[in-house]
């Protein structure tokens, strides 16, 4: 179904931002402004002017894909739960998902509703982070993180027979695997590929010696900084073909991206895509707030630091997909513009990406004021 602003939508927005998201709404669903989709090659340190996609409720984490020629995202579900912020994440206490969907950039987004619940995951005690989906013979596959009755992340997933849900959850979550921001990667073979993992929150640090311990072990500056975990998916797209190995980052020498670079090391929300035969692999940086992305050979790495894709937005950090649609691929991420800046009170933005002959991503600005 589709949504436009009104009384019914904003019960779940905070009051006082019901002007703003009305003037929001003539922009977004139902009437969203091309204007931003423009190809921004002018400059690198021109700021563009990129409206939210979604404005009757809070959106965060975007993963667009490409299924039967329409563009679906699955973000996060961001409320207002009243939890002091703290270096867990507890604000970030989403409880469902929802599934948005346009016929193409600039189009009507649709709002389908309710795709999966907290209540309906067997196994889920809490926080809901950022999703992914995939798609294989029919049947879709929606990934999630969430806590466990002990409080350790865990991905599980939820299938249906439709891209926009509702998805219906396994009653456990997938064995041997931990952390948060799930991703799933397709090569040009049919392989299909997880991608996890983030730092702070997300409990990365806390698999350090290969099973989980209550306790930060976080490498020294100087040390080889914490990477993502990846492995093949079975045929089932519910179970891992071999155990998670942790993905090799490096600097334009070879050598490791270390812990204290924190403006190119790895904390959360890895991305995997393909161009001209390269696999880019690209990734939040945290609490230097930017998007990162490196380029290797095989699926597996090693990936060698390229550049910046995505400068600081408005809120703590952003995250991110990069999918193509009609020979054209698209960045969408997440601020905090619509909240005043709040950075668990997010919404979803996309813009276009341009890449150069020689494969380099060209750097998008945004930033708004609160």
């Amino acid at each position: 179904m589709t949504f436009s602003v009104n009384r019914r939508m904003l019960h779940s927005v905070n009051k006082p931002l019901i002007w703003g998201l009305l003037a929001a709404s003539l922009f977004t669903t139902g009437c969203y402004n091309k204007d931003h989709l423009r190809n921004p090659h002018e400059s690198e340190a021109k700021e563009q002017k990129i409206l939210p996609l979604i404005s009757h409720i809070y959106t965060g984490d975007p993963a667009a894909h490409v299924f039967n020629n329409r563009i679906y995202i699955y973000p996060s579900h961001d409320v207002d739960t009243g939890v002091v912020h703290n270096d867990e994440g507890g604000q970030f206490d989403m409880r469902d998902y929802h599934v948005f969907s346009m016929a193409a950039p600039g189009a009507e987004v649709v709002d389908h509703g309710v795709a999966l619940r907290l209540e309906d995951i067997p196994w889920a005690s809490r926080q809901l982070w950022a999703p992914d989906a995939a798609e294989k013979n029919g049947t879709y596959y929606l990934y999630f993180p969430a806590k466990d009755s002990l409080g350790i992340f865990r991905i599980g997933v939820a299938s249906s027979e439709s891209p926009s849900g509702p998805f219906t959850a396994l009653p456990t979550p997938i064995l041997g695997t931990y952390s948060n921001d799930p991703t799933v990667f397709r090569d040009d073979d049919g392989s299909h590929y997880l991608l996890l993992g983030g730092i702070g929150g997300g409990q990365l640090q806390r698999w350090t010696q290969g099973f989980y311990q209550a306790v930060d072990d976080y490498p020294t500056d100087n040390e080889p900084a914490i990477a993502p975990r990846m492995a093949r998916l079975n045929e089932d797209m519910v179970s891992l073909a071999e155990p998670l190995r942790e993905i090799s980052l490096t600097d334009e020498t070879g050598k490791p991206l270390t812990a204290g670079d924190r403006d190119r090391r790895f904390f959360e929300g890895a991305w995997m895509h393909k161009h001209n035969g390269k696999y880019y692999l690209s990734w939040s940086t945290g609490d230097t707030h930017r998007i990162v992305y490196a380029v290797g050979d095989r699926p597996y790495g090693p990936f060698t630091y390229k550049g910046v894709i995505l400068e600081p937005v408005l809120g703590w950090t952003s995250q991110h997909s990069i999918v193509k649609f009609e020979d054209q691929w698209y960045l969408f991420f997440h601020d905090a513009e619509l909240s005043g800046g709040q950075t668990h009170l997010r919404n979803v933005k996309m813009t276009r990406l341009s890449v150069s002959g020689d494969g380099s991503i060209q750097t998008v600005s945004h930033r708004v004021t609160p």
